[in-house]
């Protein structure tokens, strides 16, 4: 059973930097192998892709980055410069099999509880 914990969110000012992390268990390939992505979802609106494998969404290119360690099977998104528009729930996904294949909500079938950004000004 594909389990996925998110853990870092924080109340921080504009400016200020964090990094979340993922923990995933329970997979059949390793995280090196698979599809593994960054949502967000603010209140009123609906969730929206961040980062996806190597790639990052227009709204935060050049802040924030994914990575992973494939060892521990960890997922991370360091968020730099952060603006008070990043406040939102953020979920790690990935998908049953290997492979990506899109990048709406949709597209993913595993999803974390979530953690909690909020930026102030």
């Amino acid at each position: 059973q594909v389990q996925l914990v998110e853990s870092g969110g924080n109340s921080v000012q504009a400016g200020e930097s964090l990094r979340l992390s993922c923990v995933a268990s329970g997979f059949s390939f390793s995280l090196a192998d698979r599809c593994m992505a960054w949502f967000r979802q603010a209140p009123g609106k609906e969730r929206e892709w961040v980062a996806r494998d190597t790639e990052t969404a227009d709204s935060v290119k050049g802040r924030f980055t994914i990575s992973r360690d494939s060892t521990n099977n960890i997922l991370y998104l360091q968020m730099n410069s952060l603006k008070p528009e990043d406040t939102a729930m953020y979920y790690c996904s990935t998908v049953r099999g290997r492979w990506c294949r899109g990048y709406k909500e949709g597209d993913f079938d595993y999803w974390g509880q979530g953690t909690q950004v909020t930026v102030s000004s």
